[in-house]
């Protein structure tokens, strides 16, 4: 069976999207009713037009909504969860079944890996259900579920999927549980207003037959992919398209999996991530000439490309010849940010530091486009320049030296140990235990590993069998960061599963890589020292918690805190961990 792409059929639908919707001063989710002040509408109309501003793309993600909605909308309703929820999946996703975010959340509905363990999904290096849309969904809808029990609001389950549960429960409390009438304003967190937008703008749009249909077809017993694609009398690659959960060649017999069988006019863009363009989608992208796409240079040592008039994320990542995700994340951008053409994009990872120790910011300049312009990574300038809690003004200084920045303060500055990073919307995870065993400033690791592709990489070279000791408040999170490796190899590694916990004491087998035993044995070899923080005019809790490495909430249960206010010299005690 052969499939042909009809790029005028599948697009010709967008022209009947032509009028933007208006959001509304009242509306229905799930069980609420929301009243939307002003200011909040302003807001959403803004993200309302820009998910419809680009026909073709909007086109695309209303075909992928229309044949992935029914089998979401099936689960749902098992689930007893509301069907407004569907949404949600082309905030997450765009409902690409691969899509990996610069958290390194993956799939679908966008988990990381521990939590799609404790979701029940399976994740390694043969299945990956994240990028199934049976198994992800039923996974997202026990997750929404869960955290429903804590408010009995959907709207707060909703801001929890973002933020957690914890998280939710200690920024809002518990004055809106139960509510069935919530008012939307400026105040309202912005993952809500952005869900918001995206039902506002596809639910009209989604209604009608797909052009694409795919169909559940159960795997009961263990089948190569070749086989299945003979079986069905279909293209192997086609099959493969539209199943990228099997990351080997065949399906294990450990539960039923649901292989998505498509039928109707294939679009090569349907499962390719889409990025709309600035220009008016009249009007082709320019020629890029021969000379100009050579023109690529080092900064700090590492390569970068330089953007040409017209260019997008994604073509621009095609040409430096690297995937999406790695362009995104070498970058430390977002998937709706904006090329500038002129401007140089790496294609590989920056540096842990720059050539030069300091720099003095310029006007409209961000630590984004400082870190860019030194070839250092986002994530060090802000762990160098800790004081500083928004975007610097014009003649601040920015260090972009561990040593020299070090040398000029008090404060103890970590350099390169694993820390739980802040995705984009900037938001601290309460409840994560940091990775790093102390303060004290400590050399680069030798293998950090934080990214699938860093990991394979490191384990692919000569490891060494240890045996670690469970510790108290230690859990597989902590462990795996400690040693550089994945939660799910500590589980392959001891037979375990995500469920079963650990007890103090309980013995490890951890496969280390060679290079790194040096420095797990000297970071395993310091013995953590309280520390006494005076607190200064600008702390707050998340400084204070950012500054050494632990979360809000370590810190108010050391300091018997019921709230997150901070007295001028008050003295908080810190246990590193």
């Amino acid at each position: 069976m052969r499939f042909f792409a009809v790029a005028l059929t599948f697009f010709g639908v967008a022209a009947s999207y032509a009028q933007t919707p208006e959001v509304p001063h009242k509306m229905h989710f799930a069980d609420l009713t929301l009243t939307i002040r002003d200011d909040a509408r302003r807001e959403i109309q803004k993200d309302v037009d820009a998910l419809t501003k680009h026909p073709r793309y909007f086109g695309v993600k209303v075909e992928r909504a229309k044949t992935y909605f029914p089998i979401i909308e099936k689960i749902f309703e098992e689930e007893r969860l509301p069907l407004d929820f569907k949404y949600l999946v082309l905030q997450e996703s765009a409902l690409i079944a691969d899509a990996v975010s610069v958290s390194n959340a993956v799939g679908f509905w966008q988990f990381k890996d521990f939590t799609a363990l404790e979701m029940g999904l399976r994740v390694d290096k043969e299945i990956d259900e994240r990028m199934n849309i049976y198994s992800a969904t039923r996974g997202a809808a026990q997750y929404l579920k869960k955290n429903n029990y804590l408010f009995n609001n959907w709207l707060l389950a909703l801001q929890s999927y973002q933020m957690g549960g914890g998280g939710v429960q200690r920024a809002i409390g518990d004055r809106y549980n139960g509510a069935r009438h919530m008012e939307i304003n400026s105040d309202t967190y912005w993952y809500v207003k952005k869900f918001l937008a995206y039902k506002i703008a596809f639910e009209d749009a989604v209604k009608g037959e797909p052009q694409v249909k795919v169909n559940p077809y159960p795997i009961l017993s263990p089948k190569s992919l070749s086989e299945l694609a003979k079986e069905l009398a279909m293209d192997e690659a086609t099959l493969r398209e539209y199943n990228k959960w099997i990351r080997g060649n065949k399906i294990p017999a450990d539960r039923t999996y649901a292989l998505l069988v498509p039928a109707g006019h294939l679009n090569e863009d349907f499962n390719s991530l889409m990025v709309a363009s600035n220009k008016d989608e009249k009007h082709p992208l320019p020629t890029v000439k021969p000379e100009v796409q050579s023109i690529k240079t080092h900064i700090n040592g590492v390569k970068a490309i330089q953007a040409v008039p017209g260019e997008t994320i994604t073509s621009l990542a095609s040409r430096a010849g690297i995937s999406l995700s790695n362009f995104l994340r070498f970058n430390d951008m977002s998937i709706d940010a904006t090329i500038q053409p002129g401007s140089y994009y790496f294609i590989k990872k920056k540096r842990n530091r720059a050539e030069v120790a300091q720099h003095t910011v310029r006007h409209g300049e961000t630590l984004w486009s400082i870190s860019q312009h030194y070839g250092i990574q986002l994530k060090q300038v802000k762990k160098l320049n800790k004081t500083m809690h928004k975007e610097p003004s014009e003649g601040d200084l920015v260090w972009l030296s561990a040593e020299q920045a070090h040398a000029t303060s008090l404060t103890p500055v970590a350099i390169e140990t694993e820390v739980v990073e802040v995705d984009d919307d900037r938001f601290f995870n309460w409840e994560v235990k940091p990775a790093t065993k102390n303060v004290i400033s400590t050399p680069e690791p030798v293998l950090p590993v934080t990214k699938t592709e860093v990991r394979e990489e490191v384990l692919a070279l000569p490891t060494r069998d240890s045996i670690h000791q469970v510790k108290p408040k230690e859990n597989l999170y902590t462990i795996s960061k400690m040693y550089g490796v994945a939660v799910t190899d500590l589980l392959a590694w001891n037979n375990l599963t995500i469920t079963e916990g650990l007890k103090i004491d309980q013995r490890l087998l951890v496969k280390i890589p060679v290079k790194a035993l040096a420095a797990v044995a000297q970071d395993s070899e310091r013995e953590p020292q309280v520390i006494i923080h005076e607190v200064k005019g600008s702390d707050t809790l998340y400084s204070v918690a950012r500054q050494y490495n632990v979360t809000i909430k370590d810190l108010m249960d050391w300091n018997k805190k019921e709230d997150f206010s901070l007295a001028l010299g008050e003295k908080l005690t810190i246990w590193p961990k």
